[in-house]
């Protein structure tokens, strides 16, 4: 029998709502402690740092962390784009292990090259609040974002008009500058971004006055964002390509709103199904008939039916939140009905209330005599009771 997997934030020992930088902070810690080359023979440690790589390459992947979100370990199962077997010499990889390196070698915080090729864009993250009926059937909802927009006096060159960037005579263009050390393993090469250009290859000697060199210009702009139906509250719809731009000449990075779900005074929601409480008259409850329910649909009429008890639960089919997974399939609504008993009679109701209830016979508790007294014992310690009158 396989050995079931740990949810991947507890593995990291994060929040489900921890940022890039918690996560890529918490790997790091883990990555150091348990590091083969840190344990050597340790197979126990070897295991726990396979398990935090593992989790570190889905959560800070965000299309994988999407999925792991929706699906859980099932997103990965048994085929392409699991988890399985991962790459530990990417980008993400390779600069947390230049950091842990440099500590065990005396060289500080040493930061691993940066690729001098296009990369990605960075993600912009925010979030839009629905109501809950906006959750359950989708809506259109507008964001306003402030993004970076090319220059349009340098043309994102970053340099003052009439002027070009020049080669970095650091690194020679490369974005990277190399260096050996030696440590207890034996020579250890390095990489580093290069301080001068931050890994560009390029030096702006007269920068643009309206972007001060970054080749960007902040600008607010507005998107239109479809919220799926059947979305929760915490989950997010990805914009693509509407982020952070890239860096030489990289695709822009995406946009991730997250949904902000509203309560409802009537109902709960757990998945796709809705739950909520009706009540109902002594008289309906006894008798039966038909009553409104509230549906996220509007009211629908059901029929009650006679000598219903309190907290019976009924379903009605199909009244429930769309999956967002499945368009074909919608959840159900469960309602609790809650008998309500009056509290306040008038004298006539009273009367005919024990007429009923010496007619049906239906005095569960009550002990009565012949001449209409009851018993008034004490439970607790099984005095005889005294009489009293149960009628005026």
């Amino acid at each position: 029998m396989a050995e079931q997997k740990r949810d991947y934030y507890e593995v990291l020992g994060v929040d489900k709502n921890a940022d890039e930088a918690a996560i890529k902070k918490a790997y790091r810690v883990l990555a150091k402690k348990y590091h083969p080359d840190m344990n050597p023979g340790d197979a126990e440690a070897e295991k726990k740092f396979k398990e935090a790589s593992e989790a570190y390459a889905v959560l800070s992947d965000p299309e994988k962390r999407r999925q792991y979100d929706q699906f859980g370990h099932a997103a990965f199962d048994g085929g392409a784009g699991g988890p399985g077997g991962f790459d530990f010499t990417g980008a993400d990889f390779g600069d947390i292990f230049g950091d842990i390196f440099g500590d065990l070698f005396g060289g500080g915080r040493s930061r691993s090259a940066r690729n001098n090729g296009p990369m990605k864009g960075a993600n912009l993250h925010t979030s839009v609040r629905l109501a809950f009926e906006e959750a359950v059937f989708g809506c259109k909802k507008e964001i306003e974002l402030t993004v970076k927009e090319t220059c349009k006096t340098c043309n994102g060159s970053g340099a003052k008009p009439g002027t070009s960037p020049e080669t970095c005579s650091k690194c020679g263009g490369k974005g990277q500058v190399v260096f050996t050390q030696q440590s207890f393993f034996g020579t250890v090469r390095n990489v580093q971004t290069c301080p001068d250009c931050q890994g560009s290859g390029k030096i702006i000697k007269e920068k643009c006055t309206d972007c001060r060199g970054t080749g960007y210009i902040p600008m607010k702009k507005r998107y239109a964002v479809d919220i799926p139906a059947g979305i929760e509250n915490g989950q997010a719809v990805n914009l693509p390509g509407l982020g952070e731009p890239g860096v030489n000449g990289g695709p822009r990075g995406d946009v991730r709103v997250e949904a902000i779900v509203g309560r409802h005074p009537i109902f709960q929601r757990q998945d796709v199904n809705i739950f909520s409480t009706v009540p109902v008259s002594f008289a309906v409850a006894t008798l039966g008939g038909e009553i409104f329910i509230d549906t996220v649909d509007g009211k629908v009429v059901y029929d009650v039916k006679p000598g219903t008890q309190t907290d019976t639960k009924v379903r009605l089919k199909g009244k429930g939140v769309p999956s967002w997974r499945n368009k074909d399939i919608r959840g159900d609504h469960y309602v609790t009905l809650v008998v309500q008993v009056p509290d306040k009679l008038s004298h006539e109701a009273k009367e005919l209330l024990r007429q009923f209830d010496a007619a049906s016979g239906d005095s569960l508790n009550a002990v009565q005599n012949a001449t209409g007294t009851q018993e008034d014992g004490d439970a607790k310690d099984g005095k005889e009771g005294k009489k009293k009158k149960f009628w005026k």
